[in-house]
Order: C-alpha cells, then structure tokens, then sequence
C-alpha cells in the first residue's frame, strides 16, 4: 500500500494541509501514521476516508458530524446530490438490484454522466468501504455499474466517435475503470476497456486514436521510465487517478516541518 506525505495528499484530494491537521487533532477524523522524525504519512484508506469527508463536507454537512457519520453513530441529512446517493443506498440496501439500475438511468438521463460518477457514484461505494458488512451491498453495486458502464458504451458506438483504448496500469481498484467509461460516455469516445489490469503494458502499434490508463498510487521508477518512454514516442497515452496527481507535483518542500 502507498504512503502518502501531507503536502501529496493535500494535492491529490484538493485540500489545504492545515485543514487536514485540524481533522486529525482537533476532530478526530484520520490517524495518520508517523515517520521517525515525527511527519505524519497517509495510506490508502487514509485517502478514501478523507475523500468520504469532503464528499460530506460539499453536500453542507458539519465537520463537527462527520466522525459521527464516520462511526455510522449519526445519519446524514440528504440534501442535493446526497439525495441521490441516499436513494440509490435504500433500494440497494434492499437488494433491490434491478431497481437501482433503473435509478441510475433515470439519474443518467437527468445529470451528466461525469459529474453522476463523481458526486453520487463514487461517494457511495466510498461509503460502503467504510464497514465490513456493507462490502456485499457493493459488490452487488460494482456489478450493476459495470453492466450500466457496457450499456453507456455501446451507446456511444452508434454515434461518430473517437477510438479510445481504457486499460489500468498495476494494482488498482477494477471497477474505477468502468467508472471512468461512464464518465467518459457523453465525450463522443468510442471506448474498448480491458477489464484486467495490465502489469507491463506495450501500446506500441496500438491504433487507438487515445489510450486513457489508469494507475493508483506512486509509479515505481520502471513505471516512470516506461511512461515517459511513451511520450517520447509521442505515443498518445493520458495518465489517470492519483498516479497522474502525483507524477506532475514536485517533491513535498515543507513535509509538515512547522505544525506536528
């Protein structure tokens, strides 16, 4: 699992590292782990528990609720996009599976599809990460996106459209993939997605027009080589998740050195 400084994870989740002190000391919302000198370093969990918190903090939910709604002691008061999400969590909860597929057709064509996938979709299996007994309920929501994802895809294929290639680079969350073909279904791409990772990927020849890969995490030094191998190609690869947050951002100059 990826460890994270402060300043890398105030980049990747767009949050001032001052804020995320306050969280941690003066709430009680993260227990980042410590180096030997004393500077805070995040994990993985670190990062879905904080986007969890923030998903709360824009749907005007309190900071002083959210270790309440964290330890599932409070319930959060649907309001905006929490309402869809909270409508989507009762049929799922029910088990109601084909029930939430209509719901997200219906949201489908109410919203567009990438900001469904980032205020509703992803708060939610953020959600049902969070306690060991809601990790059924999403699995059975992982199926019914990816069936949701095939059908947006074969959407956009009878519509002129860009050939794209969508694949995941190393060890990644699977169904962030077919998040992203949803996402990506209203941007007139005609996409082909593999399914399963790829460990060493080779695109040369690949007659993809783009090809989205999506990779979590710090690229290892061979990850980076490879990477920036293909652009010297000039071969047409986009970097996405946190991997791309993270090759762009300079090393952290102020790794929490003041405030401990």
């Amino acid at each position: 699992m990826s460890l994270y400084s402060i300043g890398e994870v105030a980049r990747i989740c767009g949050i001032n590292p001052v804020t995320l002190r306050a969280w941690q000391r003066r709430y009680g919302l993260l227990k980042p782990q410590r180096t030997e000198g004393g500077h805070r370093l995040f994990d993985d969990n670190d990062l879905e528990t904080i986007r969890t918190i923030l998903g709360w903090i824009n749907r005007g939910v309190p900071v002083s609720q959210v270790k309440g709604l964290l330890e599932g002691s409070i319930t959060p008061h649907p309001s905006g996009w929490s309402q869809l999400e909270q409508k989507l969590l009762s049929v799922l909860q029910e088990e109601k599976t084909q029930k939430v597929r209509q719901l997200i057709i219906e949201f489908g064509r109410e919203y567009p599809p990438e900001s469904l996938v980032n205020n509703v979709l992803r708060p939610l299996r953020t959600r049902l990460v969070s306690n060991a007994s809601t990790l059924y309920l999403r699995g059975l929501l992982d199926g019914v996106l990816i069936e949701h994802a095939v059908m947006c895809m074969n959407a956009a294929r009878k519509k002129a459209g860009t050939k794209v290639l969508l694949a995941g680079w190393g060890e990644i969350d699977r169904t962030e993939l077919w998040l992203e073909a949803i996402a990506r279904s209203g941007d007139g791409l005609h996409i082909d997605l593999l399914p399963d990772p790829l460990q060493d990927p080779h695109f040369e020849g690949v007659q993809a027009k783009l090809i989205l890969l999506w990779a979590e995490g710090k690229l290892t030094s061979v990850q980076r080589t490879r990477y920036l191998h293909w652009q010297q190609l000039g071969l047409p690869v986009s970097l996405l998740g946190s991997a791309a947050v993270l090759l762009q951002t300079p090393p952290d100059e102020e790794p929490d050195a003041i405030i401990r």
